[in-house]
């Protein structure tokens, strides 16, 4: 007999980002070995009867259904993954606050800062140990350079650069899909980008953006509806006939935190060139440090303003010294990935469950995030600075 605690897994649609939560949680035996759960794949849900097909045949669900009240009122599911498009993020995370179960959710958590607090609120209320999809901050050269930040090592934190600067959107015939919706998607990069800069500059800050003044524009403004269907960004047929995009392409935002320190950040969607060029730059009155996704396994690193002809930054590569690194690999040299990071945000949340404790990012991070990009968004609208309003809850980004 066992005595480890058995946890059923519910995941609510089976896109890109769905599949990849099944496969951190089938990795968590070996890659969290400490982690005294069995882990059972247990019910998932998707309105696609092939994506029904591939959850029960091959990623290995017992079941899947078409309805996420019968997953999350399965007596057997413990915990609900919600990786649904963002217009559905906030009925199926109320119900799942209803139904008192604890949730990953991808971000951003609703389509506004009102829909956010709703689901941050209720799960506070409830008690309930939650995660949101902030994976940039688990990526272990990340981690080191928190660490340094918390150390002192920068010296006092003056200012920061964020951007997060893509292409996935570049194609003006790309498919006119429910993202560039404001009733379906809200904001358009904003939320999609955007939120996770804001998220890991206060993360890596431990401090809280207070104020932001912003400006956003659309450069393609129409895009040809969609025939077929396809899974996140491929996989769509496309007609000719052309429908408005309702939502921003690029947005530009100052901020302030509570500590002092200023920021810039930028986002775009249809640039050309970079592919997911997400950065964030620290400063401080005795250093900095760098980290770019695009090349996640190393941080660049600069200390001290005395070192004359050796002045400047030291590029790290990512290994066994940084955290959780060695989980992955065996030296450096031998790189982390993308999905990685969502191993180790599932094993925050599951280590949460199991001690009842906020390991991860929260609901109430996400809430934090939502409210940043309401007070961008209101910002863009009236060239005013916004205030952005602070956030109940269990945060963590300033633990």
């Amino acid at each position: 007999m066992s005595d480890k605690r058995s946890i059923g897994v519910g995941v609510v649609s089976l896109g890109w980002m769905g599949r990849l939560h099944t496969r951190a949680y089938r990795a968590l035996k070996e890659k969290f070995p400490e982690i005294e759960a069995d882990i059972r794949l247990v019910s998932c849900c998707d309105v696609m009867e092939e994506n029904r097909r591939q959850a029960t045949e091959v990623l290995g669900f017992r079941r899947a259904v078409s309805d996420y009240h019968e997953l999350i009122n399965d007596p057997q599911v413990d915990v609900v993954d919600i990786c649904s498009p963002n217009f559905l993020h906030h009925e199926i995370a109320m119900a799942a606050i209803e139904a008192g179960k604890p949730f990953w959710i991808e971000k951003p958590m609703g389509i506004s800062a009102e829909q956010s607090a709703d689901i941050a609120q209720g799960a506070e209320a409830k008690g309930l140990i939650t995660s949101v999809g902030f994976n940039y901050r688990h990526v272990p050269a990340v981690q080191y350079a928190r660490r340094l930040i918390a150390e002192g090592k920068l010296g006092r934190i003056t200012n920061a650069r964020v951007w997060l600067i893509a292409d996935y959107a570049s194609d003006p015939n790309g498919p006119l899909t429910w993202r560039y919706e404001k009733g379906r998607a809200g904001a358009g990069v904003v939320l999609d980008l955007m939120g996770h800069g804001e998220d890991l500059v206060q993360y890596l800050l431990r401090d809280r953006i207070t104020e932001v003044t912003a400006l956003t524009d659309t450069f393609i403004d129409q895009r040809p509806k969609p025939l077929k269907a396809g899974v996140g960004h491929s996989g769509w047929v496309v007609s000719d006939e052309l429908g408005p995009v309702e939502n921003e392409d690029y947005c530009a935002v100052i901020a302030r935190f509570a500590g002092g320190a200023v920021a810039t950040m930028e986002s775009s969607r249809v640039s050309v060139g970079p592919r997911s060029e997400y950065v964030v730059e620290v400063y401080g009155t005795e250093g900095s440090i760098r980290w770019n996704f695009e090349d996640l396994n190393h941080v660049e690193v600069c200390l001290g303003r005395s070192n004359g002809a050796l002045q400047g930054y030291v590029r790290a590569m990512a290994g066994p010294d940084h955290p959780d690194f060695a989980r992955f690999q065996p030296g450096a040299g031998t790189s982390m990935g993308f999905d990685d990071m969502k191993v180790i945000e599932a094993a925050k949340f599951v280590s949460g469950v199991l001690a009842d404790e906020q390991y991860g990012p929260s609901a109430a991070d996400g809430w934090s995030a939502a409210e940043i990009d309401d007070a961008v968004v209101a910002s863009a609208a009236d060239g005013a600075w916004h205030q952005v309003r602070a956030v109940s809850g269990r945060t963590t980004f300033d633990k």
